[in-house]
């Protein structure tokens, strides 16, 4: 399994908030994902996590003080030059302060003022701080610089248990803007409309007819997707998986709530990959109320839900938007390459991607075969996140033949 930050070296700087206990759990998901982890804290965060956690966990010193009579050269420099990106995590009032002041007075700002590589900056606060005009001035200092990305805050209860925005992101979608920053940028500007999950079809109030598709695959395009610089939208059917950062994310429940939010968003992407199970047939009819059970056996009458790859298909006028289909068979490998070649046919579309029910459905890894009009090819079993972006290299590579 590739891991996303391989290589990478992040410095994690941590000030004094109680959100600094979730600092220690993005030190951990950013080892996980590969990265050389240098901890950095400021004397006050001291007071809520020691620098034996983050030493022990990331296999580093945890650094604190600017001087060092056993270092000889210039900690804060090396620390930036040696830096591929820097986080701050939690960023404070008083710390948004100094750092919009260009202030050097500890380890912390003054790696942050000599670096050059990406800093990323997520605030934690009470409320009415953030709210102050003094902080947002410091804010829009940092923006208009353009050195500092802030990441939130978001609105929630804090540890007053007060209300507002000023709770930090949680340690996950930290972990995503980071690699989001360190990620090559080879789909920036791309418009791409996501599919994932399953369609739903209901029955009566309580019942429905549907699949169990669970959206993993649709979710990795859109997360990898915006990670590369596209701006994705996401439609996703009743699943309950987090909304990637940075993506727009539209949720539907049938096929034909799915059929209406592509249709008014599909002439304005570059790209539509249909990785959602769409439901192939729903009641003929919809009970307004709960059917009671009258006999040993029931028929249902189903009538066919709109084909939504075809439909997009026979409404493209030229190479845009590129079209990519998923197609889950049963059957031998080679039966399953034949089945995927007929639906790129009937369904006009670019490229099919075809995997097997028992190795795709719930799983976190996939193997699958990509087809188009010229070959196929069989890719080994790999995690939905880098299938995720061989598909995007695939796609990108579509984009640019019909630029």
């Amino acid at each position: 399994m590739s891991l996303r930050l391989s290589g990478k070296r992040v410095t994690l700087g941590v000030s004094g908030s109680i959100a600094a206990y979730k600092a220690v759990l993005l030190a951990r998901l950013l080892l996980g994902e590969g990265a050389q982890v240098q901890p950095v804290l400021t004397r006050s965060a001291e007071q809520f996590v020691g620098r034996a956690t983050f030493s022990g966990l990331t296999g580093r010193p945890a650094f604190t003080q600017m001087w060092d009579a056993d270092h000889g050269g210039e900690r804060h420099v090396e620390l930036a030059r040696d830096s591929d990106l820097i986080i701050i995590a939690p960023t404070t009032a008083d710390l948004l302060a100094r750092l919009a002041g260009g202030r050097a007075d500890d380890l912390l700002t003054a790696t942050a003022l000599a670096s050059r590589c990406p800093l990323l900056l997520a605030p934690a606060m009470h409320p009415s701080m953030w709210e102050h005009p003094a902080t947002q001035a410091n804010v829009a200092t940092l923006e208009r610089h353009g050195r500092a990305r802030l990441l939130g805050p978001r609105h929630g209860v804090v540890a007053s248990g007060d209300e507002g925005f000023g709770r930090m992101l949680e340690p996950e979608e930290l972990l995503e803007a980071v690699i989001a920053s360190l990620s090559p940028q080879d789909l920036a500007g791309v418009r791409l409309l996501v599919t994932a999950g399953p369609t739903v079809e209901d029955l009566d109030p309580v019942r429905f007819v549907g699949n169990r598709s669970s959206g993993k695959m649709g979710f990795a395009i859109a997360r990898r997707a915006v990670e590369r610089g596209a701006q994705v939208t996401l439609l996703a059917g009743p699943v309950r998986l987090a909304t990637p950062l940075g993506v727009e994310r539209i949720d539907v429940r049938s096929a034909l709530e799915m059929e209406r939010a592509l249709l008014e968003r599909a002439d304005r992407a570059d790209a539509v990959v249909m990785s959602a199970a769409v439901a192939d047939y729903r009641p003929a009819e919809l009970a307004p109320q709960k059917l009671k059970r009258q006999a040993e056996s029931q028929a249902l009458q189903l009538v066919a839900n709109p084909d939504l790859l075809a439909g997009l298909g026979a409404r493209r006028h030229g190479a845009r938007p590129v079209l990519v289909g998923f197609a889950v068979e049963t059957g031998d490998d080679q039966s399953m390459v034949q089945l995927a070649r007929g639906k790129l046919q009937r369904k006009r579309c670019d490229l099919v991607v075809v995997n097997h029910a028992s190795e795709s459905l719930g799983r976190d890894d996939n193997r699958v075969a990509l087809v188009d009009a010229a070959a196929h090819r069989w890719l080994p079993a790999m995690s939905k996140a880098e299938l995720a972006d061989v598909l995007l290299t695939e796609l990108g590579s579509w984009l640019a033949r019909t630029a």
